[in-house]
């Protein structure tokens, strides 16, 4: 059975974890380094990403973690996981783990639409229109040449992919729906098929 990590220093892990055991995977709150060591995939939840940010280097986490994801293990960011992975914030020159070559706008919505939910389809994940999530959200202005968009709300892109890297602005573990979940753990899938290709 593979191992799914979710970083649980802080923010909203306990739901993502929820959507990957009812989806038949082991999933590992992840609060050191030692965590890292047997996971097959990775979840940056929702949360505040200056703390998360923080908290990976005061459990010196940050360096395992990009060399983790450097070496292609999955990993999935939501909202504030997003902005973790990014190269690049608009206005700000923090950087974080720094990955995935996008430039992420954080809390692009304002106060005015802080929080907000729409059904839509997006192809890569479902046929059906499933319930996107927007909390204080970000959303990607630029991507570079290898990262592929996978959706957009009202011309702002909110979910992308680099290889091994899904981002998405919006949180799929707040919802009922699977569906984004399900979407990751086919990428762990086969990045560990790849992996095992490689062995043999």
């Amino acid at each position: 059975m593979k191992k799914i990590g979710v970083l649980a220093l802080q923010g909203a892990f306990r739901e993502h974890v929820e959507k990957i055991e009812e989806l038949g995977y082991q999933a590992i709150e992840v609060r050191k380094s030692e965590d890292l060591e047997d996971i097959d995939g990775i979840i940056l939840p929702g949360g505040e990403s200056t703390a998360m940010g923080r908290l990976l280097s005061d459990f010196r986490m940050k360096a395992p973690l990009i060399e983790k994801i450097k070496s292609g293990m999955p990993v999935w960011g939501t909202c504030a996981g997003m902005i973790l992975l990014a190269k690049e914030l608009e206005d700000d020159a923090t950087v974080h783990l720094g990955v995935m070559d996008i430039v992420v706008k954080r809390n692009a919505y304002g106060r005015q639409i802080a929080s907000f939910e729409v059904d839509e389809v997006i192809e890569r994940i479902s046929d059906e229109a499933i319930p996107l999530v927007f909390i204080r959200a970000p959303y990607i202005v630029a991507l570079g040449q290898e990262v592929e968009l996978i959706h957009s709300v009202d011309g702002n892109i909110v979910a992308a992919r680099q290889e091994n890297m899904l981002v998405t602005a919006f949180h799929p573990e707040l919802t009922d729906n699977k569906k984004c979940h399900a979407y990751f753990l086919k990428i762990v899938e086969d990045f560990a098929c790849t992996q095992k290709k490689k062995s043999v």
